[in-house]
């Protein structure tokens, strides 16, 4: 806005009292001050609202409007209150140094000014910006000359002062902010808790924009959203736009702009989707292929295609990995291959990459509620160094779990199982399989996210929860109940001592040293447990049945 609007503004009561030449200025914001120097406060552009507190003597003006016309403010307006009139020598300073002077009334708050300047200033960029913003979607739309999201960002931050970010729903940062005075990045664990606040917000069933404080610190939060007739088709697979900002205090056009915003990212997401197709039909391909038994050579000739196009100029043949994820809804109505299938193409990306595109070495095919993803490795070199070494299922969750689990609420789960490295046709078959059954373990523990990798299927603890119930529940009484009541009843302490016995692989000297027992003693409840239980615990057998039977209980 202009100096000149603000005279033509009677509620504002404010007169001119020098500068009539320099109306035409631009007011950039406004600013309060009766500091003697305020030029750390200032860029250039502003209202300076003054009460003239600062003003000791007639030769403290001339420094107060250097600073303020060095520092390339728009005008200064003084209040009445302090002195009753505006003094000469403040006048006399301004014209020197062509700085626009007002007085500001006695009964007309700067508060009021304040409001009024912002609110015309904001409007009148949020229209700038609109038109911008609608420009730059023409051009998305028309083809990729329009720049990606970092353009939008960049427009908020230097014509609306907002630091704004695209998250997917794990909290991976999609785009940011390019301008050289964005301010510090946003950390990947406050993005993981926004993108987690988010999904949370969401599945509630609360309208966005969703507000939220993190250390101190208010952030809006808006969803870029695909139509769907339930919002669990998906709100795992849905972008975020975070704005460092409490959109609660906004106006109904600064809304609409930011809806907009996110309309405009939405072009992007879909832009990113078509471009993963040739990778998904890829895996589809080699997944029918492995699935049907196709002969090796067969399925060899289809990687041979597909390598190229996931890892670009490499020479040699890749390893491959094989990871497997399960969405599942508890009423079923929701088909989750769909939504595995964006989940792990998110999920196998880099956490420290950022941008739309890192994920261009992930191929995820997806049948019913599974979605497997086919992962390229390279051939380790001969120092043994590489990739090769693989995926590992815990790492896989360790970024995304939180925001995930919130994400899937009360009513849904995501299992994850991932395979050792293959380095040929031959072994997808056994990968797939090892990868379904990690997934199963995983399944079997607890919570809305869990994961298992081929490391852990060796141990044979692993396959207990496979076990039936009604089956866990008999030999677990077998051996254990007798147990179980002579301790009642004697407060014998048979079940922690043969728990230690076994931890101890029978070792007498050791047990007894851990349960600060004498070794005698150690041996009379050994000979108890046996005689209840008739069973021998120097024969491998029983101590292996006693060992899955305290695993089990």
């Amino acid at each position: 806005m202009r100096l000149r609007v603000l005279l033509d503004t009677p509620t504002l009561g404010l007169r001119l009292l020098g500068g009539e030449d320099e109306l035409d200025r631009t007011v950039r914001g406004v600013m309060t001050t009766d500091l003697r120097d305020p030029s750390r406060y200032l860029s250039g552009g502003e209202l300076v609202l003054t009460g003239l507190a600062w003003r000791r003597e007639a030769a403290d003006s001339e420094p107060f409007v250097r600073i303020l016309a060095a520092a390339g403010v728009a005008g200064l307006a003084a209040g009445e209150a302090e002195l009753g009139s505006v003094p000469d020598d403040l006048i006399q300073a301004c014209a020197q140094h062509r700085l626009p002077l007002f007085s500001v009334v006695e009964d007309v708050s700067f508060a009021s000014i304040t409001e009024h300047v912002v609110r015309q200033v904001s409007s009148e960029r949020a229209g700038d910006l609109a038109a911008v913003v609608d420009r730059h979607r023409r051009l998305m739309t028309s083809g990729p000359t329009g720049g990606g999201p970092e353009v939008v960002l960049d427009l908020l931050g230097s014509d609306l002062d907002l630091r704004a970010w695209v998250l997917s729903p794990t909290g991976r940062q999609i785009a940011g902010s390019t301008l050289a005075d964005a301010g510090p990045e946003l950390s990947g664990e406050l993005a993981a808790r926004l993108a987690g606040e988010h999904l949370a917000a969401a599945r509630s069933g609360r309208r966005g924009p969703h507000r939220v404080t993190l250390a101190g610190v208010t952030y809006s939060l808006f969803p870029v959203r695909q139509e769907s007739r339930d919002l669990r088709r998906t709100l795992l697979s849905d972008w975020l736009l975070a704005v460092e900002a409490d959109a609660g205090e906004w106006s109904e056009e600064r809304l609409d702009l930011l809806h907009g915003v996110t309309q405009l990212i939405a072009v992007e997401r879909d832009r990113r989707d078509a471009a993963r197709t040739v990778r998904r039909r890829l895996a589809q391909e080699v997944l029918e292929l492995v699935q049907t038994g196709a002969p090796p050579a067969e399925i060899a000739a289809r990687l041979r295609v597909a390598a190229p196009v996931l890892l670009p100029g490499l020479g040699a043949a890749p390893h491959w990995q094989l990871v497997v994820a399960r969405v599942e809804w508890e009423d079923g109505d929701v088909p989750g291959g769909p939504v595995a299938q964006s989940l792990l193409e998110e999920m196998l990306v880099d956490p420290g990459t950022a941008g739309p595109e890192p994920s261009d070495r992930i191929a995820v095919a997806h049948t019913g509620d599974d979605a497997v993803a086919l992962v390229p490795m390279p051939v380790p070199d001969e120092s043994g160094d590489s990739a090769a070494a693989g995926l590992r299922a815990a790492e896989l969750l360790r970024v995304v779990r939180e925001p995930l689990g919130r994400g899937l609420s009360d009513d849904g789960r995501l299992t994850v199982g991932v395979s050792a490295a293959v380095h040929s046709a031959e072994g997808l078959r056994g990968a797939l399989e090892e990868a379904r059954h990690a997934r199963r373990v995983a399944a079997a523990r607890s919570g809305r996210v869990c994961a298992a990798g081929h490391e852990e299927l060796a141990s044979h603890v692993l396959l207990l929860p496979f076990v039936p119930d009604d089956v866990r529940r008999a030999f677990t009484a077998r051996l254990l109940d007798p147990l179980r009541e002579y301790d009642r009843k004697h407060r014998a302490e048979l079940i922690p001592t043969l728990e230690a016995f076994l931890d101890c692989d029978g070792s007498w000297t050791r047990c007894a040293t851990r349960l600060h027992l004498h070794v005698n003693t150690l041996r009379y409840r050994v000979g108890r447990i046996e005689q209840l239980t008739g069973r021998d615990l120097s024969r491998l057998e029983d101590k292996l049945d006693f060992f899955l039977a305290l695993r089990m209980s």
